[in-house]
């Protein structure tokens, strides 16, 4: 018996390490679904419009975490134990809640409705790239998931007995109410919830999203319930209401409400599995059904994710790693994994998506993307897509082109045609100019310039740049703009990419313009303490300033989640005159080392994730980031389920650590160049895009016979002087070398 067992192990362990070999197999969706890292560990296909998710945020107060006790963003937190259901669409590593709806769950024995009763424990969790499953302990059901990409396919495995799937469209993330649904038969629904108001901040509000689902068996038993509205005294007695949830058995009519569902009800005389799939869609019911007849029909669960398996894992071998730890392989692929999550894809099979502000149907025959957290992603995630996915990043340029001409304005944070306006700053026009500048070219750049100068210009009424009389008038924007320091260092960074936009299309005068105005944080900058901090609408500093305040999301004047610590160099499009400001090499390295001996660096925070990197400016000091930066990501980054340090801010902190795995990093957005580090695998080889780069691949290497720094730094085998390096030098060589001492 011993023999067998052993001989069991070690057969799973050499099929687990052939499997290995592949980038998919190192994925593991749990990292990032505790310490607020807000991802989930069901199936999406790359860029996929469905998702699927356990959803375990809704339970009895005595269990850890009830949803609206706490600001959660996301449907499933490892550590909950109370699942309620599966969600259908959700939103990935994002500050605020929505979507988390179209919950679907499993159960047996006599059908029950609510979910603080029908909700379950549940144990075995599996969670791959494209493949989820678990064991309802309650029910004893095996459920089991899979996505294409705007389908959520799900499969569970019954006893002998009752068996019930019911869709709650009650639940959910979204701070948003209502929905409606139909029983098209024992084997069809269809309806729509609305979802919206992400951060509160959408102008739109509400909006829906469809679904059709077609279950694989026909239900014995169907129908819809529905909790009524509660009245009172008199009404109460004059509308009959008992406060019991109604069942209304067999309907086929369209019911609405705030807190409705449908049940499929089965009497299985033996083990059996019914597979439902759900197809939605942001335009119509009958676009969810095309969408899921077109991408699944005919399609057996297994078809399905071989095909979703297959997917990524070829999207994620365009980066081949050697050498690292499986745990620093796991994490490497993980994060790949997470940036090709969001922006994702908002049009249907048939190519027709909801127009931003227009309430028109457009259509494309490329792909428009959604999702764009454009005030975290602008700092390196379109930098990693632009060299890795080049195709991918021009087509989202193409989808914020569309949004102006429907809109009126680039993109800030919008989510499925709504704009948020979530955050500060002009974010879009860095990434234009920052892709632009990589070579990827072909969209309308004369549309694209003239679009940021609007934002840039227009001073009254502009969503994207509140505040921007002041700020063209003095320099910066006064305390009585929210965050004033933290979006004066924003409009600059976005100016600085103006300019640099206007210099390659040689428009000299704006150049010149827009240079200028990108520094002017400068007139923020105190000499008395080396760092930047608000004035008054007369031109005083603000008192009383305590430049700690503001750390942790807690309140300061002049600072969007942060304080002056943490913005003190988010400057980089000027570190040299950063450096000038506090007095030399010595006084910034100083003053840049403290943020981290102080413990004002916060890895979790998107100004300052590149600061570790910043010693590379210093001549000498280099050293300090590859320390630095090797010391973070082994800190911060784990193949655990709180392997992301917070938010993962669709794809931000990911992308941070594949650039410092790897050796390089986008120091300064907008301007298309790196900066180089110790890379963390021994080899390293990126395929390159023939459309966009000459090259078929960019290999990078560690030479080294210690885990010392970095001694020599060879391109293409020659001696390579500094520690930056511009993006043509990069992906036009073929090799990049790192030799430690």
């Amino acid at each position: 018996m011993k023999k067998n067992i052993i001989f069991t192990l070690v057969s799973f362990c050499i099929v687990f390490t052939m499997q290995a070999q592949e980038p998919v197999d190192y994925v593991n969706p749990i990292i990032g679904t505790s310490n607020f890292g807000a991802t989930f560990p069901g199936p999406i296909a790359p860029r996929g419009m469905a998702s699927i998710s356990p959803f375990n945020v809704a339970g009895p107060a005595n269990l850890p975490l009830e949803k609206d006790s706490r600001w959660l963003s996301n449907p499933y937190v490892h550590e909950n134990t109370f699942l309620t259901g599966f969600s259908q669409v959700n939103l990935s590593g994002v500050g605020c809640p929505d979507l988390g709806v179209l919950l679907l769950m499993p159960t047996t024995g006599e059908l029950e409705t609510d979910h603080l009763k029908y909700g379950s424990t549940y144990s075995n969790e599996i969670s791959k790239a494209g493949y989820y499953s678990s064991e309802i302990d309650k029910y004893n059901v095996k459920a089991e998931f899979t996505t294409s990409k705007r389908v959520g396919v799900s499969k569970f495995t019954f006893q002998k007995g009752q068996s019930n799937i019911l869709l709650n469209l009650g639940l959910g993330l979204t701070n948003e109410q209502g929905a409606m649904v139909q029983v098209v038969s024992s084997t069809e629904i269809e309806g729509m919830r609305s979802v919206g108001s992400f951060c509160y901040n959408s102008p739109e509000a509400a909006y829906p999203v469809y679904f059709v689902a077609k279950f694989s068996k026909p239900a014995d038993k169907f129908g819809v319930w529905k909790k009524p509205t509660t009245y009172k005294g008199v009404e109460a007695q004059w509308m009959g209401y008992n406060g019991k949830t109604r069942l209304m058995d067999a309907s086929t009519k369209m019911v609405a409400g705030d807190s409705i569902g449908t049940y499929f009800s089965y009497n299985f005389d033996k083990i059996e599995t019914v597979e439902v799939k759900i197809g939605v869609s942001y335009v119509s019911i009958e676009n969810a059904r095309e969408n899921l007849e077109k991408e699944t029909s005919n399609k057996t669960f297994n078809d399905i994710y071989k095909e979703t398996y297959n997917e990524w894992n070829t999207l994620l071998s365009r980066i081949k790693v050697e050498g690292g730890s499986t745990n620093d392989k796991t994490v490497f692929y993980t994060a790949l994994y997470h940036t090709l999550i969001h922006p994702n894809t908002l049009n249907d099979f048939n190519g027709e998506y909801p127009e931003i502000k227009t309430g028109k149907i457009g259509k494309t025959d490329g792909t428009r993307f959604t999702v764009f957290s454009l005030w975290d992603t602008y700092r390196n995630v379109h930098q990693l897509l632009s060299l890795v996915y080049p195709q991918q990043q021009s087509n989202m340029i193409q989808s914020m082109l569309d949004m102006y001409d429907e809109n009126g304005w680039l993109p800030k944070w919008e989510l499925n045609s709504t704009e948020t306006f979530t955050m500060v700053g002009d974010p879009a026009s860095i990434v234009i100019t920052d892709t632009y500048l990589k070579g990827i070219q072909d969209f309308d750049v004369e549309k694209a310039y003239n679009a940021m100068l609007k934002s840039a210009e227009q001073i009254e009424n502009n969503p994207v740049r509140p505040g921007l009389k002041d700020y063209i008038e003095k320099g910066y924007l006064t305390t009585d703009n929210g965050g004033s320091v933290s979006t004066t260092q924003e409009y600059n960074a976005a100016d600085y990419s103006i300019a640099l936009l206007a210099k390659e299309l040689g428009k000299t005068a704006d150049y010149e313009c827009y240079k200028n105005r990108s520094i002017s944080y400068r007139k923020l900058f105190d000499k008395n303490i080396d760092l930047l901090r608000p004035r008054l609408s007369n031109g005083n500093w603000y008192e009383p300033f305590d430049p700690n305040d503001g750390a942790n999301f807690t309140e300061n004047v002049g600072f969007i989640e942060g304080n002056a610590w943490q913005y003190a160099f988010m400057v980089p499009h000027d570190i040299l005159g950063l450096k000038k400001l506090m007095g030399g090499n010595k006084a910034f390295t100083n003053q840049l080392q403290k943020v981290f001996d102080d413990n004002q660096f916060d890895m979790a925070n998107e100004p300052d994730i590149a600061y570790p990197f910043l010693f590379n400016y210093v001549k000498g000091e280099e050293w300090r980031s590859q320390k630095t930066v090797e010391a973070l990501v082994k800190k911060y980054f784990k193949n655990t389920s709180d392997g992301i340090p917070g938010n993962d801010d669709t794809g931000t902190m990911s992308t941070w650590v594949v650039y410092a795995m790897m050796g390089v990093y986008p120091i300064a957005p907008g301007e298309p160049k790196y900066t180089i580090t110790k890379p963390l695998f021994d080899k390293i080889t990126i395929q390159l895009d023939s459309k966009y780069y000459k090259n078929s691949e960019l290999v990078i290497e560690k030479e080294t016979n210690n885990n010392g720094y970095i001694n020599q730094i060879l391109l293409n085998g020659k001696k390579h002087k500094s520690y930056f390096i511009n993006h043509n030098e990069l992906v036009n060589g073929n090799s990049l070398k790192v030799i430690l001492k």
